[in-house]
Protein backbone atom coordinates (compact mmCIF):
# COMPACT_ATOMS: atom_id res chain seq x y z
CA UNK A 1 0.00 0.00 0.00
CA UNK A 2 2.96 2.71 1.28
CA UNK A 3 4.62 1.80 -2.20
CA UNK A 4 1.56 2.87 -4.42
CA UNK A 5 0.91 6.03 -2.71
CA UNK A 6 4.58 7.32 -2.77
CA UNK A 7 4.94 5.82 -6.65
CA UNK A 8 1.31 8.20 -7.42
CA UNK A 9 3.22 10.76 -5.35
CA UNK A 10 6.71 10.04 -7.68
CA UNK A 11 4.52 10.46 -10.98
CA UNK A 12 2.82 13.58 -9.78
CA UNK A 13 6.25 15.45 -8.62
CA UNK A 14 7.48 14.67 -12.37
CA UNK A 15 7.41 18.14 -12.84
CA UNK A 16 10.17 19.76 -11.68
CA UNK A 17 9.18 23.51 -10.53
CA UNK A 18 10.94 26.00 -9.04
CA UNK A 19 9.05 28.08 -6.32
CA UNK A 20 10.67 31.54 -5.70
CA UNK A 21 9.17 34.44 -3.27
CA UNK A 22 6.95 35.64 -6.10
CA UNK A 23 6.18 33.63 -8.84
CA UNK A 24 6.86 29.62 -9.79
CA UNK A 25 8.69 28.77 -12.90
CA UNK A 26 8.19 24.88 -14.66
CA UNK A 27 10.19 23.07 -17.07
CA UNK A 28 7.34 22.27 -19.23
CA UNK A 29 5.46 23.79 -21.70
CA UNK A 30 2.61 21.76 -21.07
CA UNK A 31 0.77 20.53 -17.41
CA UNK A 32 1.31 16.66 -16.83
CA UNK A 33 -1.40 14.77 -17.51
CA UNK A 34 -2.45 11.34 -15.87
CA UNK A 35 -5.68 9.71 -18.50
CA UNK A 36 -6.93 13.40 -19.45
CA UNK A 37 -6.63 14.66 -16.06
CA UNK A 38 -4.40 16.90 -14.14
CA UNK A 39 -2.17 15.21 -11.74
CA UNK A 40 -3.38 17.68 -9.27
CA UNK A 41 -6.81 15.71 -9.70
CA UNK A 42 -5.65 12.40 -7.79
CA UNK A 43 -4.17 14.15 -4.83
CA UNK A 44 -7.35 13.62 -2.75
CA UNK A 45 -7.79 10.09 -4.34
CA UNK A 46 -7.61 7.61 -1.56
CA UNK A 47 -5.19 4.70 -2.76
CA UNK A 48 -5.77 2.32 -0.07
CA UNK A 49 -9.54 2.44 -0.93
CA UNK A 50 -8.90 1.86 -4.50
CA UNK A 51 -6.54 -1.10 -3.98
CA UNK A 52 -8.97 -2.80 -1.49
CA UNK A 53 -11.83 -2.62 -4.56
CA UNK A 54 -9.05 -4.55 -6.86
CA UNK A 55 -9.18 -8.53 -7.35
CA UNK A 56 -6.11 -10.49 -6.40
CA UNK A 57 -5.39 -11.31 -10.07
CA UNK A 58 -5.28 -7.66 -10.55
CA UNK A 59 -3.25 -6.82 -7.70
CA UNK A 60 -0.73 -9.23 -9.10
CA UNK A 61 -0.82 -8.03 -12.65
CA UNK A 62 -0.37 -4.47 -10.91
CA UNK A 63 2.53 -5.72 -9.06
CA UNK A 64 4.85 -7.33 -11.88
CA UNK A 65 4.30 -3.24 -13.26
CA UNK A 66 6.65 -2.59 -9.94
CA UNK A 67 9.94 -0.79 -10.64
CA UNK A 68 12.31 -4.04 -9.83
CA UNK A 69 15.10 -1.60 -9.05
CA UNK A 70 13.40 0.23 -6.29
CA UNK A 71 15.56 -0.07 -3.14
CA UNK A 72 12.83 0.69 -0.75
CA UNK A 73 11.31 -3.28 -1.88
CA UNK A 74 13.03 -6.04 -0.26
CA UNK A 75 14.76 -8.48 -2.70
CA UNK A 76 12.20 -11.11 -2.53
CA UNK A 77 9.67 -8.03 -4.13
CA UNK A 78 11.42 -7.25 -6.66
CA UNK A 79 11.51 -10.03 -8.75
CA UNK A 80 8.10 -10.89 -11.08
CA UNK A 81 8.68 -14.89 -10.95
CA UNK A 82 6.10 -16.42 -9.29
CA UNK A 83 5.96 -20.12 -8.47
CA UNK A 84 3.08 -21.75 -8.16
CA UNK A 85 4.35 -25.19 -6.59
CA UNK A 86 4.05 -26.21 -3.24
CA UNK A 87 6.69 -25.98 -0.54
CA UNK A 88 8.49 -29.22 0.05
CA UNK A 89 10.05 -28.68 3.63
CA UNK A 90 12.48 -27.73 4.98
CA UNK A 91 16.67 -27.92 3.68
CA UNK A 92 17.81 -30.99 3.69
CA UNK A 93 21.40 -30.87 3.27
CA UNK A 94 22.19 -34.62 2.73
CA UNK A 95 19.79 -35.27 0.60
CA UNK A 96 20.37 -32.62 -1.87
CA UNK A 97 24.05 -33.69 -2.29
CA UNK A 98 23.38 -37.10 -2.41
CA UNK A 99 20.53 -35.81 -5.47
CA UNK A 100 23.57 -33.43 -7.27
CA UNK A 101 25.75 -36.90 -6.78
CA UNK A 102 23.41 -39.13 -8.51
CA UNK A 103 22.73 -36.85 -11.23
CA UNK A 104 26.06 -36.29 -11.63
CA UNK A 105 27.01 -40.13 -12.54
CA UNK A 106 24.18 -40.82 -14.20
CA UNK A 107 24.68 -38.15 -16.54
CA UNK A 108 26.59 -39.34 -19.45
CA UNK A 109 29.57 -37.60 -20.32
CA UNK A 110 29.31 -35.17 -23.75
CA UNK A 111 31.37 -37.17 -26.56
CA UNK A 112 34.27 -35.71 -28.22
CA UNK A 113 33.83 -34.16 -31.59
CA UNK A 114 37.30 -35.60 -32.42
CA UNK A 115 38.36 -38.43 -30.54
CA UNK A 116 42.05 -38.35 -28.18
CA UNK A 117 44.61 -39.39 -30.25
CA UNK A 118 48.48 -39.66 -28.08
CA UNK A 119 50.89 -37.25 -29.18
CA UNK A 120 48.59 -35.18 -31.55
CA UNK A 121 48.33 -31.82 -30.65
CA UNK A 122 45.01 -29.74 -31.10
CA UNK A 123 44.67 -26.84 -32.67
CA UNK A 124 47.66 -23.79 -32.55
CA UNK A 125 50.23 -24.93 -30.56
CA UNK A 126 51.59 -22.12 -28.55
CA UNK A 127 55.13 -20.48 -29.26
CA UNK A 128 56.53 -18.26 -26.17
CA UNK A 129 57.68 -15.15 -27.91
CA UNK A 130 61.22 -13.85 -28.00
CA UNK A 131 62.53 -12.12 -24.56
CA UNK A 132 63.31 -8.78 -25.13
CA UNK A 133 66.72 -7.40 -25.98
CA UNK A 134 67.47 -6.06 -22.39
CA UNK A 135 67.24 -9.77 -21.11
CA UNK A 136 69.21 -11.07 -23.60
CA UNK A 137 71.89 -8.84 -22.97
CA UNK A 138 71.65 -9.20 -19.33
CA UNK A 139 71.80 -13.22 -19.86
CA UNK A 140 74.98 -12.79 -22.24
CA UNK A 141 78.74 -13.84 -20.04
CA UNK A 142 80.69 -11.38 -18.95
CA UNK A 143 84.15 -12.07 -19.58
CA UNK A 144 86.64 -11.32 -17.56
CA UNK A 145 90.58 -11.70 -18.04
CA UNK A 146 92.09 -12.77 -14.81
CA UNK A 147 95.62 -14.04 -16.52
CA UNK A 148 96.90 -17.31 -17.64
CA UNK A 149 97.88 -18.09 -14.38
CA UNK A 150 94.24 -18.06 -12.48
CA UNK A 151 93.12 -19.64 -15.73
CA UNK A 152 95.08 -22.41 -15.66
CA UNK A 153 94.47 -23.40 -12.50
CA UNK A 154 90.84 -22.55 -12.49
CA UNK A 155 90.60 -24.35 -15.48
CA UNK A 156 91.74 -27.49 -13.96
CA UNK A 157 90.33 -27.36 -10.36
CA UNK A 158 87.74 -29.86 -9.43
CA UNK A 159 84.05 -29.14 -8.40
CA UNK A 160 84.58 -29.78 -5.12
CA UNK A 161 87.86 -27.04 -5.11
CA UNK A 162 85.65 -24.65 -6.74
CA UNK A 163 83.09 -25.27 -4.05
CA UNK A 164 85.64 -24.57 -1.14
CA UNK A 165 86.96 -21.33 -3.16
CA UNK A 166 83.04 -19.92 -3.29
CA UNK A 167 82.60 -21.01 0.51
CA UNK A 168 86.03 -19.07 1.44
CA UNK A 169 85.05 -15.61 -0.59
CA UNK A 170 81.41 -15.63 0.93
CA UNK A 171 79.43 -16.79 -1.90
CA UNK A 172 76.95 -18.24 -0.55
CA UNK A 173 74.09 -17.84 -3.05
CA UNK A 174 76.32 -20.13 -5.83
CA UNK A 175 75.96 -23.32 -3.05
CA UNK A 176 73.88 -25.02 -0.58
CA UNK A 177 73.97 -25.43 2.61
CA UNK A 178 75.40 -29.13 2.93
CA UNK A 179 77.87 -27.28 0.39
CA UNK A 180 78.93 -24.51 2.21
CA UNK A 181 78.79 -26.27 5.69
CA UNK A 182 80.78 -29.05 4.45
CA UNK A 183 83.41 -26.63 2.94
CA UNK A 184 83.58 -24.47 6.52
CA UNK A 185 84.25 -27.95 8.71
CA UNK A 186 86.71 -29.35 5.99
CA UNK A 187 84.28 -32.77 5.52
CA UNK A 188 84.64 -33.19 1.93
CA UNK A 189 81.83 -32.22 -0.16
CA UNK A 190 78.48 -34.48 0.01
CA UNK A 191 78.13 -37.44 -2.52
CA UNK A 192 75.62 -36.68 -5.45
CA UNK A 193 75.48 -32.98 -4.10
CA UNK A 194 77.37 -30.61 -7.03
CA UNK A 195 76.03 -27.16 -8.20
CA UNK A 196 73.03 -28.75 -9.91
CA UNK A 197 72.07 -31.33 -6.54
CA UNK A 198 69.14 -30.96 -4.54
CA UNK A 199 69.77 -29.87 -0.83
CA UNK A 200 67.72 -32.48 0.98
CA UNK A 201 66.58 -32.46 4.51
CA UNK A 202 68.96 -34.25 6.77
CA UNK A 203 67.73 -37.52 8.83
CA UNK A 204 66.21 -37.20 11.94
CA UNK A 205 68.48 -37.92 14.82
CA UNK A 206 66.61 -40.87 16.58
CA UNK A 207 67.50 -41.23 20.27
CA UNK A 208 66.58 -44.23 22.52
CA UNK A 209 63.52 -43.32 24.59
CA UNK A 210 64.62 -43.17 28.41
CA UNK A 211 64.46 -46.23 29.89
CA UNK A 212 61.62 -46.03 32.44
CA UNK A 213 62.64 -45.60 36.32
CA UNK A 214 63.36 -48.78 37.93
CA UNK A 215 63.08 -47.32 41.84
CA UNK A 216 61.08 -49.15 44.47
CA UNK A 217 59.33 -46.81 46.42
CA UNK A 218 58.93 -49.09 48.81
CA UNK A 219 61.95 -50.01 49.32
CA UNK A 220 63.53 -46.32 49.13
CA UNK A 221 60.95 -45.65 51.51
CA UNK A 222 62.12 -47.67 54.08
CA UNK A 223 65.73 -46.83 53.62
CA UNK A 224 65.05 -43.37 54.15
CA UNK A 225 62.86 -44.46 57.52
CA UNK A 226 66.08 -46.71 58.91
CA UNK A 227 67.89 -43.53 58.27
CA UNK A 228 70.05 -45.79 56.22
CA UNK A 229 73.81 -44.11 54.87
CA UNK A 230 73.92 -46.38 51.67
CA UNK A 231 70.89 -44.30 50.33
CA UNK A 232 72.12 -40.30 49.10
CA UNK A 233 70.35 -40.22 46.23
CA UNK A 234 66.63 -40.62 46.14
CA UNK A 235 65.13 -40.81 42.53
CA UNK A 236 61.46 -40.85 42.49
CA UNK A 237 61.33 -38.90 39.01
CA UNK A 238 58.36 -40.16 36.51
CA UNK A 239 56.78 -42.45 38.88
CA UNK A 240 53.40 -42.51 38.51
CA UNK A 241 50.63 -43.60 40.91
CA UNK A 242 52.64 -42.86 44.03
CA UNK A 243 49.80 -42.40 47.09
CA UNK A 244 49.28 -39.56 49.35
CA UNK A 245 50.10 -42.16 52.05
CA UNK A 246 53.89 -42.97 50.57
CA UNK A 247 54.58 -38.91 50.24
CA UNK A 248 53.64 -38.25 53.69
CA UNK A 249 55.85 -41.15 54.74
CA UNK A 250 58.46 -39.61 52.81
CA UNK A 251 58.67 -36.38 54.47
CA UNK A 252 58.28 -37.57 57.85
CA UNK A 253 61.12 -39.75 57.69
CA UNK A 254 63.30 -36.59 55.98
CA UNK A 255 62.58 -34.48 58.62
CA UNK A 256 64.63 -36.97 60.92
CA UNK A 257 67.25 -38.71 57.97
CA UNK A 258 70.95 -37.32 58.07
CA UNK A 259 72.49 -38.82 55.29
CA UNK A 260 69.99 -38.09 51.98
CA UNK A 261 71.39 -35.43 50.09
CA UNK A 262 69.88 -35.00 46.78
CA UNK A 263 65.94 -35.37 46.36
CA UNK A 264 64.37 -35.47 43.22
CA UNK A 265 60.77 -36.05 42.67
CA UNK A 266 59.86 -34.11 38.94
CA UNK A 267 56.79 -35.18 37.45
CA UNK A 268 54.89 -37.12 40.46
CA UNK A 269 52.03 -35.24 40.44
CA UNK A 270 53.06 -33.10 43.79
CA UNK A 271 49.96 -30.74 44.51
CA UNK A 272 50.23 -27.88 47.14
CA UNK A 273 49.35 -30.22 49.96
CA UNK A 274 52.45 -32.46 49.79
CA UNK A 275 54.52 -29.22 48.78
CA UNK A 276 53.60 -27.69 52.58
CA UNK A 277 54.37 -31.24 53.80
CA UNK A 278 58.17 -30.98 52.27
CA UNK A 279 58.71 -27.63 53.20
CA UNK A 280 58.10 -28.65 56.78
CA UNK A 281 60.35 -31.45 56.65
CA UNK A 282 63.03 -29.37 54.32
CA UNK A 283 63.03 -27.06 57.97
CA UNK A 284 64.12 -29.66 60.26
CA UNK A 285 66.39 -31.53 57.93
CA UNK A 286 70.28 -30.64 57.51
CA UNK A 287 71.97 -32.69 55.26
CA UNK A 288 70.13 -32.01 51.82
CA UNK A 289 71.87 -30.44 48.90
CA UNK A 290 69.76 -30.73 45.85
CA UNK A 291 66.14 -30.33 45.75
CA UNK A 292 64.07 -31.22 42.62
CA UNK A 293 60.36 -30.35 42.01
CA UNK A 294 59.90 -29.50 38.49
CA UNK A 295 56.85 -30.53 36.58
CA UNK A 296 54.10 -30.95 39.02
CA UNK A 297 51.44 -29.44 40.02
CA UNK A 298 52.42 -27.06 42.99
CA UNK A 299 50.83 -23.32 42.80
CA UNK A 300 52.79 -20.02 43.19
CA UNK A 301 51.95 -19.92 46.85
CA UNK A 302 53.48 -23.16 47.62
CA UNK A 303 56.72 -22.45 45.75
CA UNK A 304 57.26 -19.12 48.00
CA UNK A 305 56.59 -21.76 50.86
CA UNK A 306 59.32 -24.03 49.28
CA UNK A 307 61.61 -20.96 49.32
CA UNK A 308 61.22 -19.62 52.54
CA UNK A 309 61.64 -23.09 54.03
CA UNK A 310 65.70 -23.22 52.76
CA UNK A 311 66.21 -20.42 54.76
CA UNK A 312 66.29 -22.74 57.96
CA UNK A 313 67.65 -25.65 56.74
CA UNK A 314 70.90 -23.87 55.59
CA UNK A 315 72.19 -26.63 53.65
CA UNK A 316 70.42 -26.87 50.45
CA UNK A 317 72.92 -25.82 47.79
CA UNK A 318 70.37 -26.38 44.66
CA UNK A 319 66.62 -25.80 44.27
CA UNK A 320 64.45 -26.12 41.11
CA UNK A 321 60.66 -26.14 40.62
CA UNK A 322 59.79 -24.69 37.01
CA UNK A 323 57.41 -26.40 34.79
CA UNK A 324 54.27 -26.27 37.42
CA UNK A 325 50.52 -25.29 37.08
CA UNK A 326 50.85 -21.70 37.02
CA UNK A 327 53.60 -21.06 34.06
CA UNK A 328 53.29 -17.25 35.43
CA UNK A 329 54.25 -16.47 38.78
CA UNK A 330 53.30 -13.17 38.60
CA UNK A 331 55.59 -9.77 40.04
CA UNK A 332 54.21 -9.96 43.30
CA UNK A 333 55.21 -13.37 43.67
CA UNK A 334 58.73 -12.97 42.05
CA UNK A 335 59.68 -10.26 44.16
CA UNK A 336 58.41 -12.43 46.95
CA UNK A 337 60.66 -15.04 46.51
CA UNK A 338 63.71 -12.88 45.33
CA UNK A 339 63.62 -11.53 48.65
CA UNK A 340 64.41 -14.42 50.03
CA UNK A 341 66.75 -15.83 48.29
CA UNK A 342 68.79 -12.56 48.77
CA UNK A 343 68.34 -13.58 52.06
CA UNK A 344 69.65 -17.13 51.80
CA UNK A 345 73.76 -17.43 52.48
CA UNK A 346 73.87 -20.96 51.03
CA UNK A 347 71.53 -20.99 47.74
CA UNK A 348 73.91 -21.65 44.72
CA UNK A 349 71.34 -22.82 41.91
CA UNK A 350 67.90 -21.81 41.58
CA UNK A 351 65.65 -23.43 38.59
CA UNK A 352 62.90 -20.92 38.37
CA UNK A 353 61.40 -19.50 35.05
CA UNK A 354 60.86 -15.41 36.10
CA UNK A 355 59.89 -12.81 33.79
CA UNK A 356 60.81 -9.61 35.30
CA UNK A 357 64.19 -8.81 34.87
CA UNK A 358 64.77 -6.81 38.10
CA UNK A 359 64.09 -10.05 39.85
CA UNK A 360 66.41 -12.46 37.58
CA UNK A 361 69.28 -9.72 38.34
CA UNK A 362 68.79 -9.51 41.37
CA UNK A 363 68.66 -13.44 42.32
CA UNK A 364 72.06 -13.99 39.74
CA UNK A 365 74.01 -11.16 41.68
CA UNK A 366 72.48 -12.69 44.74
CA UNK A 367 73.28 -16.45 43.66
CA UNK A 368 77.19 -15.57 42.33
CA UNK A 369 78.02 -13.76 45.45
CA UNK A 370 77.27 -17.00 47.45
CA UNK A 371 79.49 -18.71 44.65
CA UNK A 372 81.82 -16.64 45.25
CA UNK A 373 82.04 -16.45 48.84
CA UNK A 374 81.94 -20.28 48.95
CA UNK A 375 85.32 -20.23 46.84
CA UNK A 376 86.87 -17.82 49.04
CA UNK A 377 86.49 -20.46 52.10
CA UNK A 378 87.30 -23.60 50.13
CA UNK A 379 90.58 -21.86 49.14
CA UNK A 380 91.20 -20.23 52.83
CA UNK A 381 89.94 -24.08 54.46
CA UNK A 382 92.96 -25.57 51.84
CA UNK A 383 95.53 -22.80 52.37
CA UNK A 384 95.02 -23.12 56.46
CA UNK A 385 95.14 -27.17 56.35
Amino acid sequence: MEYFQDWAKDMHTKVKTVTSSNTTKTTMTTPAKLYGKDLSAYEEIDVEDLLAKLSAEEINILAKEVDPDDSFLPPSQRCSYDCDRESTGPLNRKQLIEHINKQAIETPDVPDVKPYVAGVVRGKKWIPPDPPKKEQDADEQITIDLGDEYESALQDASQEEIIDLAAILGFHSMMNQDQYHASLLNKGQPVGVGWDGITKASKQKIYPQDPPNDTDPEGTLKQVKEDSPKLIDLNWNNIKNISEEKFDSLFDALANNSHLEILSLTNVGLTDRQAFKLADALEKNNTLKVVNVETNFISPSGIVRLVKSLLKTKSVEEFRATNQRSQVLGNKIEMEITSLVEQNPTLLRLGLHLEYNDARHRIAAHLQRNIDTKRRLSRLGATSS
